[in-house]
């Protein structure tokens, strides 16, 4: 007989999706403090080099590709985390409650949208980045497009789970 795909609270041994979900979890969240700490470096050389005539390179572009690595990492992870979390099966099972209870709205309707976008600004940016010949329009690109993704990631993270309060 072929074991269950999806977590169930009724079932008495932990299923597929739920040991990914344990594995994955924790490394969504450890990850998160280094895509902060590399999105913070990125937008903070970006304001710098904009007022300055600091010059963009080899290791300007290193932050921001390190940058990107690591936010479109936390992407993945976060997809696999919507499709294996008992959490959002159970938000996805009835979408009517989700939209009236603001914590599973914010697992499963605002946080992913948002970190979604922001992956989006991060890889538009530094795709503009490299259109780019002069140092200005470079750091101005960076700090707008991976600022903008830094507010709207820390606008969503779960903070009371996330800092174990």
């Amino acid at each position: 007989m072929k074991p269950k795909r999806f977590f169930s609270i009724f079932e008495s041994k932990p299923t597929y999706s739920f040991i990914m979900y344990e594995i994955v979890k924790p490394i969504h969240s450890y990850l998160a403090y280094a895509t902060l700490i590399l999105l913070v470096i990125a937008t903070v050389n970006g304001i710098i080099g904009t007022f300055s005539s600091k010059i963009f390179d080899d290791t300007s572009r290193k932050i921001n590709l390190f940058t990107l690595i690591s936010v479109h990492s936390m992407l993945l992870l976060g997809v696999i985390l919507l499709f294996v979390s008992p959490i959002t099966q159970g938000a996805y099972a009835n979408m009517a409650v989700t939209m009236k209870d603001p914590t599973l709205r914010s697992y499963a309707v605002e946080h992913p949208t948002i970190n979604i976008i922001a992956a989006i600004l991060v890889t538009i940016g530094n795709a503009r980045v490299k259109r780019f010949t002069t140092n200005g329009p470079k750091f101005k690109t960076t700090a707008i497009f991976f600022g903008l993704a830094l507010v709207l990631i820390l606008s969503r993270i779960p903070y009371a789970v996330w800092l174990g309060a």
